[in-house]
This record gives C-alpha cells, structure tokens and sequence, in this order.
C-alpha cells in the first residue's frame, strides 16, 4: 500500500469501472443464443484480432514473457515462428469450414464427421485444458495484486491471494454475464492496447534510466549471452531452439487457434470467411513484435538490476523468482500514476484472458454437452442458463488459480498443461478434414490414447512442452488409424448377413 499514490488509485479504479461498465454496455439488447456466443456474427475483423492477440497474451505475457529475459536470454523468440506460420495455415484451410452452416464452436464439425461421441470427447478436452490453462493465468495476474493490495485485505477473510483471485474473477465475470462474446471481443480490444502501452512505455522508462539502460544492456548483456535469439541444435527438451519454433509451436498454434473454443469462438463472430481470415492474418503480423516487445522489457530490467538491484523474492529450493521481477519493479521504482497506469496493464491482460475463457467454456458446456439431453427447450432458456454456466466456470477457474499457489515460472506451466489436451484435439480434427466422415470409435480412442501418453510425457519425462501437441496429435492419428483398419479388417472378413 505504501507505494501507491493516489493518482495510481485514481487510475486503477477508473479503469476498473469503465471496463465492467463498457462491457456492460455492449451487452444490452441480447436476446438470443446467437447473440451471446457469436455476437450476432457481424462484429469488426480488426476488434476479433486485437480478441485474439488480448486473449491468449494475457498477464503470462506482461509478466512471464520479460521473466523469460530476465533470468535468460531471447530464444524463446524462436516458437513465436510458428506462431506466425500456423495462423497463414488455418486462415487458409481452416476458416471456410467454420462458417459452412450456424457453427457455434469447431467440435460440431466432429459431430458431422464422426457423431456425437466424438463431438462430446473433443468438448471435454477443451473444458479440461480450458480450465486449467485460464486458472495458471489468473495466478498468474494475481502475484501483483497481491502484493499491491495484501495490506489492506482483511487477515480474517484469509489467504490474501485467494482474495485478490476472487476480487480479479468477479470483475471478469460481471461484464462476460452481461455481454456475452460482444462485451468480450470489445473490452478485449481496449484492453489489449493498454498491454502494448503499457510494454511500450516499460521499454522506453527502463532504456532510459542512465548507466543501466538499453546501451548496458546491450554491451554487458552481448557479452553475458542475454542477447542471445537463435539456437539451431536439435533439442527435445530445454532451452529453445529453431526447430521448437519452426515445428513445435505451429503444432501448438494449430491446435490452440485451429480447435480451441478460446480462439475459435473469436473467427465465429466475424461476418464471413473473408473476415475471418483478415482476422487471422492481422494476428499473425502483430504476434512477433509483441512478444519481442516484453522480452526486451525483461532484458533491460536485468540491466537495471545489475547495477541499481533488484531484490527479486526466492522459491523453496532458494532460486529466484523470475515471475515477481518486473511487478516488483514496477511496485517499488515507477513514478506516481505511471504505476498506476502499468498495474492496469496487467489487469488488462488478465482480465481478457479470464472474460474469454469464462465465454468460451459456457458456450462449450451449454451449446455442445447440455442442449443435447434438453433439444425440446427454448432458446431463451438456454440463454439463462448460458450465464449461469458462466459463474460456475467462474467458480472453477478461481479453484485453480488457487492451486497453482506456489508455482514458479508461470508460463511454462500454463502452456505444458495446455499441451496435455491440444495434441488430441488437433489430431482429431486433422481426422475430420482426412476422412470427412467416419466411425467415432478411433476418433476417440486416439484422443484418449493421445491424453494419457501426454499425461506420462508431462510427469516422468523432461520433453520440453512445445513438442507436446505434435506429439500427442501424432498418437492420435496414429492409434485412430490403426483402429480403423483393424475395425475394417474385421468387417471384411464377417459372413455376409442373409440369405
């Protein structure tokens, strides 16, 4: 609390107010479904961009990412390649089947192709890695409100990270029950250029702090390695390398943007094909700077703390936590209402992820799992319970950005949990584009296969997770068509039936 002034906590509960008020705002006049998942499909290419970017940054961006350079160097640079690469891919091959006929999310092309079994597996994955992936990121945002606020929260209501993820998620949840994916894509859109300005501003404070700016960071950092951007080794674990960026990660972003509701759910509300595929393609040319962005930031604040210090709080093994450097500083070094300013930044960041992901998980449990045990119901009720959905998601993403309590390196968790589910979905969904129709059974049994090999990668080997949806699609196919030809077999060889 003593850091603040009041001109920060001017800044930060303004914005508080207008963001849950904006979205409030878009939300009005909804009456439909359609109106709350897809916002009526006529919302602007550029806004579901600015959507796309906003959501899967988040807070992992404006503080995992300059933790990254903060305690290393600049390799992680080298997976936003196939960033950029599998976006081109599925603007091209993948936007045209999403608008071929009312699809509320890309698991009803698995119900086309293989039935609803398929369409229900594929759904549950993405809950499941949804959840996950969205509470790694709620604690993630939640480190410096924590510590912004942990004076002035009530010891008799608990752990003060526990409130801070509950006051962080009820904000988010306010306007998403309210407006739906409209308030989403356009708070998403504010809130992601207050993240640029926010990085921006960063960059160009620390670069300009004398004798331990940019020139120090690029004199001592040269010859210390924190420059360092490229590795082409072969590796299948740490630290990055090309063929993680050129392979691994557009795997990654296959999935991630090809088959995950969270990103999908955005290309739905454009008008048309055309749309979406701008949509897409804008994305994919504002990904690398971004992310160059907040790794020089990380990089120019170890320059500070080599010279001015930085005393950054350590784990229990006494390793220092990266995650804490650049709230840290931001806390303790900023001028008065810049800190504000930066603070929501962060707040930014996160909250768009978490209003996505609370969007996208309601629009999966109720469009795709629960309207078919009620098919008979209308669609008014059906949006009733769509924001009912969204408070126990709520719920459920405060569960787990509870439990991840103590981790270090934030983004690395997120995107290793994400890699348990995404290579299953991918694979399933290069299976509906291969055989277009089919039985469900080796669909599932890939995905499941796919799922407990990825579960064994991520606790007993040390793969690094940019391989993991490369590998979990390749079990997937794999196991799918192997099971197919025996299914097949099988048939070929049965007695005809009749006389």
């Amino acid at each position: 609390m003593e850091f603040f002034a009041a001109a920060d906590w001017i800044v930060i509960v303004v914005y508080m107010f207008g963001i849950v008020g904006l979205g409030v705002w878009f939300g009005r006049g909804q009456k439909t479904t359609r109106d709350y998942f897809l916002g009526g499909r006529d919302i602007p290419w550029v806004g579901v961009a600015f959507s796309i970017l906003a959501t899967e940054t988040s807070a992992l961006t404006f503080i995992g990412v300059p933790a990254m350079a903060f305690g290393g160097d600049l390799t992680f640079i080298q997976i936003i390649v196939g960033y950029v690469l599998a976006r081109v891919v599925l603007a091209v091959v993948m936007v045209p089947h999403y608008f071929k006929g009312d699809v509320y999310s890309p698991y009803q092309l698995f119900d086309r192709a293989f039935g609803r079994g398929a369409k229900r597996t594929v759904s549950v994955f993405f809950l499941l890695a949804g959840t996950l992936a969205a509470g790694v990121r709620v604690y993630a945002t939640c480190i410096p409100i924590e510590m912004m606020l942990k004076d002035a929260l009530p010891a008799a209501l608990g752990d003060p990270i526990l409130q801070a993820i509950v006051i962080f998620v009820g904000l988010a949840l306010i306007y998403t029950y309210f407006g739906g994916i409209r308030a989403v894509v356009w708070t998403d859109a504010v809130q992601f250029c207050l993240l640029i300005g926010g990085g921006v501003f960063a960059l160009v404070y620390l670069s300009g702090i004398e004798g331990a700016g940019w020139a120090y960071y690029v004199e001592r950092g040269g010859t210390e390695g924190k420059l360092k951007w490229f590795d082409g080794s072969f590796s299948w674990t740490a630290p990055f390398n090309i063929w993680m960026g050129v392979i691994g990660a557009t795997f990654q972003v296959l999935s991630s943007h090809g088959v995950d509701q969270l990103n999908v759910q955005r290309v739905l509300a454009c008008k048309d094909v055309r749309d979406g595929r701008r949509a897409l393609i804008l994305s994919a040319v504002l990904i690398l700077p971004m992310f160059l962005l907040f790794l020089l930031v990380g990089g120019v604040l170890w320059a500070y703390a080599q010279v001015h210090g930085l005393e950054v709080p350590l784990n229990a093994a006494g390793a220092p936590r990266n995650d804490h450097a650049f709230p840290l500083f931001i806390l303790t070094m900023m001028p008065a209402g810049v800190k504000g300013l930066l603070v929501v930044g962060i707040l930014s960041a996160a909250m768009s992820s978490v209003s996505s992901a609370l969007s996208a998980l309601s629009s999966v449990s109720t469009m795709d799992l629960l309207k078919e045990l009620k098919p008979e119901r209308s669609d008014e009720w059906y949006l009733r319970l769509s924001r009912r959905s969204t408070l126990i998601w709520g719920m459920a993403l405060i569960a787990v950005a509870y439990g991840c309590k103590g981790h270090d390196r934030v983004i690395n968790v997120a995107f290793s949990l994400a890699g348990i589910t995404s290579g299953g979905m991918l694979g399933g969904l290069v299976l509906v584009l291969w055989w277009k129709r089919g039985p469900g059974l080796p669909v599932i049994a890939g995905m499941l296969a796919s799922l407990a090999v990825m579960t064994g990668v991520k606790l007993w080997s040390s793969i690094y997770w940019p391989w993991y949806t490369m590998i979990g699609c390749a079990v997937c196919v794999g196991v799918a068509f192997c099971l197919r030809g025996i299914l097949s077999a099988g048939d070929e060889k049965s007695p005809p039936v009749g006389p």
